[in-house]
Parts: C-alpha cells; structure tokens; sequence
C-alpha cells in the first residue's frame, strides 16, 4: 500500500467516524430533551433483558454438569428474572434503582476513560477523553448527590450529556486522525 492509498483510506475511515460522532452526539441531545420517557423506556428495556436473563439462564441450569454448577446457575436465574420482574412492572421504584446504578457506573466510566487517555496520551487529541472523563464524573457526582430524587431527570438528562460528549469526542478524534491521513496524501503528492 503506497502512502497515498493509506492516506486516502484514513481520510475514507476517519468520514464516517465523524459521521457516526455526530449521529451519537444528535442522539445525546434527543436523550436530553426527553429525560422522562428515556428514563421510564430504559427501566422496562433492562427489566425485559434481565428477565430473559433469567429464563436462558434457567435453561443452561438445565444442562449442568455438577449439582453445584446446577444450583448456582438456578440461583442466577432467580435473581436475574426477580430483578428484571420489579423493574418492568415496577417501573418507578427501578428508575431510582437504576439512577443509583447509572451513577456508580458513570464514576467508574470517568475512570477507565482516564485511564485511557493517559494510555494515548502522545497521540494528538488525547485531551479529550479526559474532557469525556471530567464529564462522566460530573455526572456521576451530580446522581449521586441529588439521588433519590434525581430520578426523573438523571437517567434521560445526564446520560444524554454523556453520550452528547462521546459524540463530540469522536467527532474531534476522527478529525485529528483525518488531518494526519491528508497530510500523508499530500506528502505521497509532494513526492510523486
């Protein structure tokens, strides 16, 4: 592959990246106007995932080899189908389940992102995943501050900032890698 054709690849791969950034960071701000319903849509959708969950778990019970590995996954199937049946017909008091849970995980984001930007940190651009870090913490920190009753505003308002800022992370990233694919074109040109 000549320089040219790896520089026009980068600058091909890097457009849909963007592309893509800008398609999350749209959805982060569809998430934040609607924060109630994105709330109450994401209970019922974890409540029916952990409740079939449970039932596939049941099913591996099944085929256990040991009666130990059968009770522990029998175990596992109750508690994934009993979590999963209190969020989808209990949908309010998951919500604030879920809000508590959404802020630990947003701290633990923040971290692993943080992380990782130090792991890339001679590339250009590293910068912002600790902008994306800064507001995963933020975040983190305001649900957990204000829970229980940040409920009915965390879970659509701060995860639509966060995916908001994932978008635009890409968004920056994919444009940095994309001005390093044409400087390659242009080098492949100044050589040709």
């Amino acid at each position: 592959m000549t320089t040219q054709d790896l520089g026009d690849d980068i600058k091909k791969r890097s457009g849909w990246s963007i592309f893509m950034g800008c398609i999350t960071a749209a959805l982060g701000l569809f998430l934040v106007v609607y924060p109630l319903a994105t709330g109450a849509i994401t209970t019922l959708l974890v409540g029916w995932t952990l409740i079939f969950a449970g039932i596939a778990q049941f099913v591996f019970a099944l085929h256990s080899q040991t009666a130990g590995s059968f009770f522990l996954k029998v175990l596992l199937s109750f508690l994934y189908g009993l979590s999963g049946l209190s969020l989808a017909f209990f949908p309010p008091a998951g919500l604030v389940t879920l809000t508590a849970v959404l802020g630990i995980m947003l701290l633990a984001y923040a971290v692993l992102v943080t992380v990782t930007a130090f792991q890339v940190r001679p590339v250009k651009g590293w910068g912002w995943l600790l902008v994306d870090a800064a507001a995963s913490l933020l975040m983190g920190i305001l649900i957990l501050a204000g829970w229980p009753s940040s409920s009915g505003w965390a879970i659509g308002t701060l995860v639509g900032v966060s995916v908001f800022m994932s978008g635009v992370t890409r968004v920056m990233i994919s444009a940095q890698i994309r001005s390093s694919g044409e400087t390659l074109h242009d080098l492949a040109h100044g050589a040709a």
